[in-house]
């Protein structure tokens, strides 16, 4: 069930990075994290996603509230929410790349397809 794990954060920090991260993944389209969370931002992207799908004002607050820069926001319901409209889901994937050099955590590179 996603929105379950902890990693290692106290409620505030881990909603205050998930927001950042899912802002630079609509950003760049592609960040580097650790597999976990990887898969927690996967849940909160695909959200933002299927909410911007449609383009209403109060979607856009929604959107906004979550997502920290408003051209990113803009970006979302202009340009990548209509690339996924026939689509229901599956808008990132999640690609494994090895062990991490200090300490070894499992890495990964999610992206929007």
């Amino acid at each position: 069930m996603p929105g379950t794990r902890k990693l290692g954060r106290t409620t505030d920090h881990r909603t205050a990075m998930l927001r950042a991260m899912v802002t630079f993944l609509l950003e760049k389209g592609k960040i580097e994290t650790t597999v976990t969370r990887a898969k927690e931002v996967r849940s909160m992207a695909e959200k933002m996603i299927t909410i911007a799908k449609e383009d209403t004002l109060a979607n856009k607050r929604l959107v906004n509230g979550f997502v920290t820069k408003e051209d990113v926001t803009h970006k979302l319901f202009a340009e990548i929410a209509p690339k996924y409209a026939e689509r229901n889901g599956g808008y990132t994937r999640i690609t494994k790349i090895g062990p991490r050099r200090g300490d070894a955590a499992e890495m990964a590179i999610i992206e929007l397809l």
